[in-house]
């Protein structure tokens, strides 16, 4: 029988409050050690360690990364951009996915349903170089029907924490 603390995951792995209290703070922090985080759960460190090694090998932990604001790195306009294709099917789909996940522009790109198929986050240096991006590369790709690109004013909430 399950515990009211237990979780259970689809993957097959059973997260608890102690994982999931880990996971909490290395969203925080993916800087912290073991020892911080064992004392701030009040577990030594062994069982820390083993519990984050667990998630990493499960795939709940997908990597560890530096979150940087695109400002700061000479990426100041963000664009949503919103595809349809022409035509459904695997070839078009796999050439339009092939194509802007290689485009370091394309920050993030979802199958949506709705008007329309998919949904890009774009960042880019500023408007003239966003042009260049839908001109030269966004709009070259074979299959695409129809375009809508939504220029983001200003960012309310910017997080990656889902616990």
């Amino acid at each position: 029988m399950q515990s009211k603390t237990e979780q259970p995951d689809t993957a097959g792995i059973t997260l608890d409050d102690k994982d999931f209290a880990i996971l909490r703070l290395l969203q925080q922090n993916a800087k912290l050690t073991v020892r911080e985080i064992a004392a701030r759960i009040h577990l030594s460190a062994t069982p820390v360690h083993e519990r984050i090694k667990r998630m990493e090998a499960n795939g709940v932990i997908k990597q560890y990364a530096t979150l940087l604001d695109h400002r700061k790195v000479q990426k100041g306009i963000m664009v949503i951009c919103y595809i349809s294709l022409k035509e459904h099917n695997r070839k078009i789909a796999k050439v339009f996915i092939d194509a802007v996940t290689g485009f370091n522009e394309v920050l993030e790109c979802y199958n949506i349903s709705g008007q329309f198929d998919f949904m890009l986050k774009v960042v880019s240096e500023n408007m003239e170089t966003y042009h260049d991006f839908y001109l030269h590369k966004l709009s070259m790709i074979k299959g695409i029907s129809q375009t809508q690109s939504i220029f983001v004013m200003g960012i309310l909430k910017d997080t990656h924490q889902l616990l």
